[in-house]
């Protein structure tokens, strides 16, 4: 029997074969495309005056938790794989486990604060700046950040508090709760229904209210008589149901199975999507499917570019 003073081996998510090497290199480019993406989203909606509404700031935000998960994750992933140094600390894995379950908590009461954001902008146009307002913004976008951070620290403070076996090899590429609840010596159930409830307030009170808001956008749209108008209101809102579906697709399969049908390599892959691709889809999603960010993007390129400035916006059209 052991404690959790001397840290935790990662077991990886790559071996050190050629075909898992370029694997390696492609999710690396990937990481680094979402970096870069999310960046220049943020740099973007901060420069242009016209993307300064609520809905391009809480846009900000999903971008800035996106590129912190990132952050959280690849670094400490990228060094064991090239250096070998596959071993955290309990104190880094603690911390791991508390960022990773702040920004994923944060981000599903964020997009909540979108859907409602996007029903606001549709159903009450011209009451938008009082339902809506910039003080109301920043107290629903805190929320989402205090929520994520009070779940994340309850949930790393309970899961080091168990004594772990002699083996501490983690069969992933982080420090995940699932799976760090495998090795656990403790009779861990009374945690994992505490936990699952945790993911129930954490995952379906925001996705209901997510489906509430646009089930009264969608009785809203149907009612208009413009088809252009209508066209809009769904570009606008299909950009944000990519996103919820992607995020509380692979959340929902991650931490709300029952531990019976877990499998390890199953839980890498799905946690490799959440916490990389997904952070990288998240800015093209948004880039390709918003007339105005389209709009500052080729306004932004053709004052970096002047000589190319024509066929910059005839490749953005």
């Amino acid at each position: 029997m052991g404690n959790t003073t001397i840290g935790f081996i990662f077991l990886g998510l790559f071996n050190h074969t050629r075909a898992h090497l370029v694997l390696f290199v492609l999710v690396l480019t990937v990481a680094l495309n979402s970096m870069v993406g999310n960046a220049f989203l943020l740099l973007l909606i901060h420069q242009d005056r016209r993307l300064h509404t609520p809905m391009y700031f809480l846009l900000s935000q999903l971008s800035l938790m996106d590129m912190m998960l990132v952050s959280t994750i690849v670094p400490q992933m990228a060094v064991g794989y090239l250096m070998g140094k596959k071993s955290i600390s309990a104190a880094g894995c603690g911390f791991q486990i508390f960022f990773s379950l702040t920004l994923g908590g944060g981000e599903s009461f964020l997009l909540a604060v979108m859907s409602y954001d996007r029903y606001v902008a549709i159903c009450h146009p011209l009451r938008y700046s009082v339902l809506m307002s910039w003080q109301l913004c920043l107290r629903l976008t805190s929320g989402s950040w205090l929520l994520g951070a009070a779940d994340g620290a309850m949930q790393a403070a309970a899961t080091l508090s168990f004594r772990f076996c002699s083996r501490n090899e983690v069969d992933h590429f982080f420090c995940e709760v699932p799976v760090l609840l495998r090795l656990a010596c403790d009779n861990t159930s009374a945690f994992e229904f505490v936990m699952y409830i945790c993911c129930v307030l954490m995952l379906l009170i925001p996705f209901s209210l997510i489906l509430t808001s646009y089930g009264l956008i969608l009785a809203t749209v149907l009612q208009m008589r413009s088809t252009e108008a209508r066209k809009k209101a769904f570009a606008t809102c299909s950009s944000h149901l990519a996103v919820v579906g992607l995020f509380y697709g692979t959340a929902m399969f991650i931490y709300m199975r029952p531990t019976s049908s877990r499998s390890a390599n199953h839980d890498k892959v799905i946690s490799a999507f959440y916490t990389i691709v997904t952070p990288m889809l998240n800015p093209l999603i948004y880039s390709l499917r918003n007339s105005e960010v389209k709009g500052s993007l080729r306004k932004c390129v053709a004052r970096c570019d002047p000589l190319t400035r024509k066929d910059a916006l005839v490749c953005l059209d």
